[in-house]
């Protein structure tokens, strides 16, 4: 049976992830929705690239916990 602390390792920096999926498709819909109403903006660039930095974030969080089980292992 896994250890609890082992479940939380392994989900480390998933919300985070998660977050910036989030962020990353409501920035796309939106500059989609504005495109289409035929006014360009770039105010939804910043949106998806605010998501993506916290994609990257949640990203080495959690490969940061899987690194350094290794290095326990051997």
């Amino acid at each position: 049976m896994p250890d609890i602390e082992e479940t939380q390792r392994e989900r480390r920096g998933v919300k985070t992830r998660l977050i910036g999926v989030v962020l990353i498709i409501l920035g796309f819909l939106n500059s989609l929705l504005t495109l289409r109403g035929g006014l360009p903006s770039e105010e939804y660039l910043i949106l998806i690239a605010i998501g993506v930095a916290i994609f990257a974030i949640g990203a080495a969080r959690s490969r940061r916990d899987a690194l350094r089980e290794i290095d326990h292992e051997t």
